[in-house]
């Protein structure tokens, strides 16, 4: 699935083509994607300016000028191609695949003023649409649980250390969260521990001192969270399974992966002699290094 930066990513690249534009039409393929599209769904947004083209968590928002919110989720393998008019869709970069997959699941389709289309095409149909007033947003099914925005200034060692205070369940669990914070997927979490040099076993608890203090790992976290985070979006987001950039080009960051997806090999850590060990948590793999982050345990599971 997508994590949050590939869907700033994809945010960043609808932006110039969306934003500020009026929708002149809507084609739907389908009645549904994973939910049923809104009622009225097309006769909602045609004839609609984008105001702002934003992101909270894993979802893009697109602000209407009708007061409306068209929010969109990219599932599992959602992506949106981008074309001007007629033309071929955009597929710029060093690293570059056919832009999008099969036109048969091109389910939604926006026409932007100025003639650029934008297509949601998803093979999968875990994605999802749906229209909601501004007003009302942040208390929506969608949003009411969303924790705090990683990428912000929010995320801190106090809060970390809020968050987490008296919690036993492992570290990366409690990452994983999205009621606490929003957006954070394992890719990024095994990578964030790793740097941080943290156990992804260790009670959630157990960066917090006396008192819900925030301790120089809870600081250290937050920190290594906000700058893995920022790094990959700088990079253009992880290329894995179905995902692309929104232009059809692919993301760079999987290239500094220093846990993720090693399993055997050495340890980036200069100085450190050992290897990057999996094991499984809640029928995630969580990539590590037993000696940089303090788990004398190696235990293995299947992926």
């Amino acid at each position: 699935m997508p994590e949050l930066p590939e869907v700033e990513t994809v945010r960043r690249g609808l932006e110039p083509v969306m934003a500020g534009r009026v929708i002149t039409q809507v084609t739907l393929n389908r009645p549904d994607l994973r939910f049923p599209l809104p009622p009225r769904f097309r006769e909602r947004l045609v004839g609609q300016r984008i105001t702002a083209l934003g992101r909270r968590a894993k979802y893009l928002l697109a602000d209407l000028s009708s007061g409306e919110v068209l929010l969109m989720h990219l599932g599992m393998s959602g992506r949106f191609l981008i074309r001007e008019g007629t033309g071929p869709a955009f597929a710029p970069g060093e690293f570059h695949i056919e832009a999008g997959g099969s036109a048969k699941h091109d389910h939604v389709i926006f026409t932007m003023e100025g003639g650029a289309t934008v297509t949601y095409n998803d093979a999968r149909r875990f994605g999802f649409m749906d229209l909601v007033p501004r007003a009302e947003l942040a208390t929506s099914r969608h949003m009411k649980a969303v924790g705090v925005e990683p990428l912000g200034n929010e995320l801190s060692g106090a809060l970390l250390a809020r968050l987490f205070d008296g919690k036993a369940a492992p570290l990366k669990a409690a990452l994983l969260d999205q009621t606490l914070v929003a957006g954070l997927g394992n890719i990024y979490v095994c990578e964030a521990l790793f740097r941080a040099r943290l156990s992804p076993t260790a009670p959630a608890g157990s960066i917090v001192g006396p008192g819900g203090r925030a301790t120089p790992q809870a600081d250290l976290l937050a920190a290594t969270i906000r700058d893995v985070l920022a790094e990959a979006v700088e990079a253009g987001g992880s290329t894995l399974r179905d995902f692309a950039q929104a232009d059809g080009s692919l993301g760079y960051f999987q290239h500094r992966f220093r846990v993720y997806d090693r399993e055997g090999e050495p340890c980036a850590t200069e100085g450190c002699a050992d290897t990057v060990t999996r094991l499984v948590q809640s029928g995630r793999s969580t990539f590590y290094c037993p000696t940089c982050q303090g788990v004398r345990a190696r235990r293995r599971g299947a992926r």
